[in-house]
């Protein structure tokens, strides 16, 4: 007899927590690498122009659009094997991701420059659709190796601890990777190729640990093939206001994520003229999360997880916007700048760590409500949305970029102009203000799933097992 998708599965050990946090380690370890390295180096190194990497960006989400949830639909329909459902999609494909991240990062400047757009084209897209095969079977796997709410909530904790530790080491690599040349600093292709392969290389060791030390408690097997089943699931999941309202959150966040540590290397190097510091806002960001995690789950069990991530991100919106209207009286600090982002980190850290219990609550909410047991297919949704917060975050990074006139090539702070730094700083600001502004509208207006509505969500799902 088959199992039910939500049999009931608990007993979760400190083995099954690391292993699923090193799955999200080792996603953010080459992940990482496109959100804080990647677009200056297309821009400084290879000399793409910013108009083209946003394009390339652009083009590469509308083939995700058809990517993401024809692998999610395989996904679901794939027959259970010896290492479960989901596990083994993460061995299978950690040794492809990882080449797939190398090869973004191999000098093809001698190419012409019809050949080097096609060179970008082609590893980024291939290292999205990589990145896809593993990360829709990973993001199902919490819904697998328990079926008990709280413990969910810790795995969702667990991950987002993996995915701090995994961001690490490209901020440390975008901070290391200049050398001066006539005395000016500039991105060195040695330095990142490096960085880029040993960092690839960790991450396969990663992936390999999470296959290893998780467990697949939840034995559930396909639903039987039915006709029309992908249109209804697709048709429940637009229809599901807390999964649309979890999943436009997600998207705006990570963008707000991605466009600090992708600007941020740009702002330190010609606004503040100091490069080695670009790895600091993103850890004053994360540093707070090494305290709240001890007691996320608990704050957001007792309070309800909607509401301290709401919250936590509109004190993180106030913050950007002080920075803001001191930019208008003239004070532009680096300092302060740091420490405006310490303490939206601490605002944020509450988001950072629960979102995934987040989507989870709103993936039970579908299958108590339209029957939905399709998690991949539901993932593969999500990560898609997750996929757009990082177009909208290159679009983002770019705009202000094409607005100064910045020129890849054009490596000297001498070269803009002072308005048009203070242009530069002022974006960097307004930008993560209006995004966490927005994540805070969705998840307090729109998000249903509060604490109340949550706990009668876990009565009614119990009666399905």
């Amino acid at each position: 007899m088959k199992s039910s998708p939500l049999a009931a599965a608990r007993g979760i050990g400190m083995k099954d927590k690391l292993g699923y946090a090193f799955g999200d380690l080792a996603s953010c370890l080459v992940f990482g690498l496109t959100q804080s390295v990647l677009n200056k180096y297309y821009t400084d190194v290879l000399e793409i122009s910013v108009l083209h990497v946003m394009i390339m960006t652009v083009i590469a989400r509308i083939w995700d659009a058809v990517n993401d949830p024809i692998w999610g639909r395989i996904i679901d329909r794939a027959p259970r094997k010896a290492d479960g459902r989901y596990r083994r999609w993460i061995r299978v494909f950690s040794l492809p991701v990882a080449l797939a991240t190398v090869l973004m990062f191999l000098n093809v400047k001698s190419l012409a420059p019809g050949g080097r757009l096609a060179y970008i084209y082609v590893t980024y897209i291939l290292f999205g659709m990589l990145y896809t095969c593993i990360n829709i079977p990973y993001g199902s796997l919490a819904q697998v190796i328990t079926s008990d709410d709280r413990e969910r909530s810790s795995l969702s904790v667990f991950r987002s601890i993996g995915s701090t530790f995994g961001a690490m080491p490209a901020m440390v690599l975008a901070s290391m990777c200049y050398v001066t040349v006539d005395g000016v600093k500039q991105m060195s292709h040695t330095r990142v190729f490096i960085g880029a392969c040993v960092i690839a290389a960790l991450s396969v060791v990663f992936y390999l640990l999470c296959h290893a030390w998780t467990k697949e408690r939840v034995v559930s097997e396909p639903a039987p093939k039915q006709k029309g089943q992908t249109a209804k699931v697709v048709k429940a999941l637009f229809k599901s206001r807390p999964f649309m309202a979890v999943s436009l959150a997600s998207m705006l966040f990570l963008a707000a994520q991605m466009f600090g540590q992708g600007y941020n290397t740009y702002l330190f190097h010609h606004f503040f003229q100091k490069p080695s510091l670009t790895m600091l806002p993103t850890v004053f960001q994360y540093l707070p999360v090494a305290v709240i995690m001890f007691f996320a789950t608990r704050l957001g069990n007792k309070y309800g997880r909607r509401e301290v991530c709401g919250c936590g991100v509109l004190l993180a919106a106030v913050f950007y916007i002080a920075l803001f209207l001191l930019s208008l009286a003239g004070i532009t600090n680096v300092w302060l700048y740091l420490l405006a982002n310490l303490m939206a980190g601490i605002g944020t850290a509450f988001l950072f760590l629960l979102v995934w219990v987040l989507a989870t609550d709103a993936i039970d909410y579908n299958k108590v409500h339209y029957g939905v047991n399709d998690e991949a297919t539901s993932y593969a949704f999500y990560t898609f949305m997750r996929k757009l917060g990082q177009t909208v975050a290159t679009v983002l990074i770019n705009l202000p970029l094409l607005r100064i006139g910045y020129n890849g090539s054009e490596l000297k702070t001498e070269g803009l102009s002072e308005a048009a730094l203070k242009t530069m700083y002022n974006y960097s600001v307004m930008i993560p203000a209006a995004l966490f502004l927005l994540v805070f509208l969705l998840l307090w207006f729109v998000y249903p799933l509060s604490k109340k509505k949550v706990e009668e969500l876990q009565v009614e799902k119990a009666k399905l097992l």
